[in-house]
């Protein structure tokens, strides 16, 4: 019998730990849990929830893993707080840095303005434009793929701000050559004046009525930081 306990403890004492407690060990662990998320990397509170690991030896691994050269850090355009990290051999994804919107994490402001400042142009001699033939125009003009998606943000940028205003065609007139129901933009004339009476308090500022409210993000290429009608709306004395 005593050589039953024997065996039985010498048995536990052998069994694996779930976790691995060892700095060496600790640095494995969370190095392969970074590389298993790619291009898409991995906070550090997502790095304790997943490994369970003490606070003490994540930030030990993480300062050792970058002095290897092994992970870096990058910037999390939703989470800039939060410390991120991937492995050195990827590249964060559109999700993560916002694509080529950004740099360094940061919305280029004055990359964007030159392509609202392009599209206003090119729309001012044709009468009629659609989505797609200015995103053939652009894809001539910028070193980098640039999606229908991207272009719409643009355009729907300049909408927000009065320059242009957003139609469907007729399919008669001006409007001849783009199939009957097409969305599509032309430049405005006497555009922003609002029709019919708003009510309430979210009325009240220019979000209520706004028809791109749900593309509005604080770090988007639509935001509160580049919208005029809510810096206008902040400088009213009420």
């Amino acid at each position: 019998m005593s050589h039953s306990l024997v065996s039985l403890s010498s048995h536990k004492r052998k069994r694996p730990e779930k976790y691995p407690s060892g700095p060496v060990d600790a640095e494995r662990t969370i190095l392969d849990l970074i590389k298993s998320k790619k291009h898409l990397g991995i906070c550090v509170r997502e790095i304790k929830q997943e490994t369970k690991l003490a606070d003490d030896d994540i930030k030990k691994s993480l300062k050792s893993l970058s002095t290897k050269c092994l992970i870096k850090e990058v910037v999390n355009i939703h989470n800039k707080r939060n410390k991120h990290y991937m492995a050195v051999e990827f590249e964060p994804s559109n999700e993560i840095s916002g694509g080529d919107w950004y740099v360094d994490g940061e919305l280029n402001k004055e990359f964007i303005d030159e392509l609202q400042k392009l599209c206003l142009r090119y729309m001012r001699t044709k009468k009629v434009v659609t989505l797609e033939r200015v995103h053939d125009l652009l894809k001539k003009v910028v070193t980098f793929d640039i999606s229908s998606q991207q272009v719409g943000e643009i355009l729907n940028l300049i909408v927000l701000n009065n320059f242009i205003i957003e139609v469907k065609s007729t399919g008669l007139g001006d409007y001849h050559s783009i199939p009957v129901g097409t969305i599509c933009y032309r430049v405005a004339s006497g555009a922003g004046v609002l029709t019919g009476p708003r009510t309430g308090a979210f009325a009240s500022i220019p979000c209520g009525a706004c028809p791109r409210i749900s593309m509005c993000t604080p770090d988007g290429v639509i935001a509160p930081s580049n919208c005029v009608h809510y810096e206008k709306w902040l400088n009213i004395e009420f």
